[in-house]
């Protein structure tokens, strides 16, 4: 025990006293060295993920407005492209439902929504609908920007859709929409059907087959 004596006497002693300031003011530094790099580290961090979100925000909607463009002019696509462009709206509606943004699955819905009237007004009216894809546009990034205030927007319109789909005119008007959606698959199969094979062509046969009708 004699050393924890000499030890607790040279504490007490004036000697020590510099030595003991110093070890303070070290310990203390590198405590605040610790915290600082932290606090540095965390804010890049924190920089990364928010750029990173920012990516994905933007990529997401912007391939919700490119759905709409091509929503808006979907009666002249072709079913092959009908079931690409729908393929990319499934992808893209996804992506908005897993995005870090407050109300995301309710943007995702008023979303569908409106690429479903865009699809039909296209069927209907046959034109591209310049500003009903522009006020989608602006709608979503009003979204981006503002999400909280846009959320409440939007589940005013999905409960007053929800409201005038109980109407007997809704059914009228998806019977409409069964109808313009079959008479463009009909058009297209005409379009695409093989023509018959004529008599006397390249395979060497004399005549053609003769079909019942």
């Amino acid at each position: 025990m004699q050393w924890w004596n000499d030890l607790m006497s040279w504490l007490d002693s004036s000697a020590a006293r510099p030595a003991l300031f110093a070890a303070a003011v070290l310990f203390v530094a590198v405590v605040v060295a610790g915290l600082l790099a932290a606090w540095i580290a965390s804010a890049a961090i924190k920089r990364v993920v928010a750029q990173r979100d920012r990516e994905l925000k933007t990529a997401a909607i912007a391939a919700l407005v490119d759905a709409a463009t091509e929503a808006s002019v979907w009666n002249s696509l072709t079913p092959q492209e009908q079931v690409l462009a729908d393929r990319a709206v499934g992808q893209a509606d996804i992506h908005v439902r897993l995005l870090p943004i407050r109300g995301a699955d309710v943007a995702a819905n008023w979303a569908a929504h409106q690429l479903h009237e865009l699809k039909r007004a296209s069927a209907t009216f046959g034109y591209q609908l310049d500003p009903a894809v522009a006020e989608f546009r602006d709608r979503m990034l009003e979204w981006q920007r503002h999400p909280s205030r846009t959320k409440r927007q939007f589940q005013n319109d999905l409960a007053r859709w929800r409201s005038e789909r109980a109407t007997p005119e809704q059914t009228l008007v998806e019977e409409q929409d069964a109808w313009v959606a079959e008479q463009h698959h009909e058009r297209y199969q005409t379009t695409t059907a093989p023509a018959p094979l004529a008599a006397g062509d390249a395979s060497g046969a004399d005549t053609a087959p003769t079909r019942a009708y």
